[in-house]
């Protein structure tokens, strides 16, 4: 008994030393060093608040440690969506990530890109660096494997176009209601990865501008894509609808995106940083508004054709329709004169919003315009893939150049701004469809088994009401 008390205490002792030993302190310290001003807040109205700050090592860590469970769970989805359209496995996109993409990330993103990756591990989760490049990646791999394949002779498995994403305006001057900017987008994409797309990040760099974005767990940039910095620039987008084309040598877009929202203080900053390097992937129409001289701009960026326009009295719309007709012969095969598309759809009617609205527009009627389910080419209220707030799921029409690749989407998230808001650094968000309606996992499964698929991680997306978020004191 004595004896075994004896080794109880030496066990204790030696665990107290351990306890109190520089290499043990070293090794617990170095989370909260890398955490040092970063927090998460409980989630509000779907949407979960994180704030990071510091070294670009730090933010990643930060972002990794704080969202690690959900990191994890957004990897599966991502890789589920992308093997099952591209029918390639996940090693293929990893390669991609760490011989295609990693030699043109620049060192700053390099540490942030790594920090992610060692916070979630930290957390107790495991993944690695190539995980978090191919999540950062993934709204380029479409373009990439469609180039790859033609580029090795393979009878491409990839969609013919790339699917549409989001509906958004910018105005200002005569068209909004105090004559300054008013920025809108709402996020089109698959429901499985969208409902999953509720991230506010505020982020405070070592060096350029604090960002307020929304995003996905893990990435870098916002993706979908929403952010105003500490300049006063918003940004927005949507893609360009039956694009193809893609750069391997040029510089990802995530880490364009990224540093344009970081070090623009003016809409030819975040114009000429985008450009350079420019890969193809991703291509969108880029909404911009630079709220302290109450101007707008739209970048059209293609891979070969780039069109920059501004205005300090007007609007410009996206809703996924090219616009330059160079860029339409020689990079799409859109056509702009089908009327049924969605693009097209939505684009007239934008054209009726900003007419009718003309003077009137402001934050309340930016979240209207979300909401908004007329079908101008049915000339009825239709909620479905031709309307603002996009409700593919519920479109009697089963395929076509509407239709993303990975299953049945629509307008998953929303995000609204003004000059005012801008100049405190906030904006109103809503989770799922601005309309109110909510998805259910349970009935879509039943109402399209192709989709079985998803089922192990298809979930609900409720729609939430609007909800302010702002940079943390």
């Amino acid at each position: 008994m004595r004896r075994s008390f004896a080794v109880l205490a030496g066990f204790l002792l030696m665990g107290a030393v351990l306890a109190f030993s520089p290499m043990w302190l070293a090794r617990a310290s170095a989370p909260n060093a890398e955490l040092n001003g970063g927090f998460r807040r409980a989630q509000k109205n779907g949407w979960t608040f994180v704030h990071l700050q510091g070294t670009p090592h730090q933010i990643g860590f930060q972002n990794g440690y704080l969202l690690a469970p959900e990191i994890e769970d957004i990897l599966k989805v991502t890789m589920l969506e992308q093997t099952h359209d591209s029918k390639k496995d996940s090693q293929f996109f990893r390669n991609a990530a760490q011989n295609m993409m990693w030699p043109h990330i620049e060192q700053e993103y390099r540490e942030e890109l790594q920090g992610i990756a060692d916070g979630v591990n930290a957390h107790g989760e495991k993944i690695d660096l190539w995980d978090v490049v191919a999540l950062n990646g993934g709204e380029e791999w479409e373009y990439y494997v469609k180039q790859y394949d033609k580029e090795h002779g393979v009878r491409s498995t990839a969609s013919r176009s790339v699917p549409e994403h989001c509906s958004a305006f910018v105005a200002t001057g005569s068209y909004t209601r105090d004559g300054k900017v008013v920025i809108a987008h709402n996020n089109w994409t698959e429901y499985l990865d969208g409902e999953r797309w509720t991230i506010v990040y505020d982020i405070v760099p070592a060096k350029g501008k604090r960002m307020l974005m929304d995003g996905l767990p893990g990435v870098i940039h916002s993706a979908d894509d929403f952010v105003m910095n500490s300049s006063g620039i918003i940004i927005t987008e949507t893609t360009i609808g039956s694009f193809a084309g893609y750069d391997p040598n040029g510089i990802p877009e995530f880490v364009r995106a990224r540093k344009a929202a970081q070090y623009s203080a003016s809409i030819d900053d975040f114009a000429n940083i985008m450009k350079e390097g420019n890969n193809g992937g991703y291509a969108n129409t880029w909404l911009v508004a630079d709220s302290a001289k109450n101007e707008i701009g739209q970048l059209e960026l293609g891979l070969k054709n780039v069109t920059l326009e501004r205005k300090s009295d007007g609007y410009f719309v996206g809703s996924n329709f090219p616009i330059n007709e160079k860029l339409i012969r020689e990079e799409t095969d859109f056509d702009p004169h089908d009327m049924s598309l969605s693009a097209n759809a939505r684009h007239v009617r934008w054209e009726q919003l900003m007419a009718e609205n003309k003077g009137k527009i402001d934050v309340a009627a930016a979240e209207r315009f979300m909401a908004d389910h007329y079908d101008t080419f049915e000339n009825k209220e239709d909620p479905d893939e031709r309307t603002l707030d996009g409700h593919i799921d519920l479109s009697p029409r089963g395929s076509g150049d509407w239709q993303p690749p990975y299953g049945i989407a629509g307008a998953v998230q929303n995000k609204v701004a003004d000059a005012n808001m801008a100049s405190q650094m906030s904006f109103a968000a809503a989770a799922g469809h601005a309309c109110g309606m909510n998805f259910k996992a349970a009935d879509h499964l039943r109402a399209h088994p192709q989709y079985s698929w998803q089922q192990s991680l298809q979930r609900d997306m409720n729609a939430y009401p609007w909800t302010t978020f702002s940079v943390a004191n």
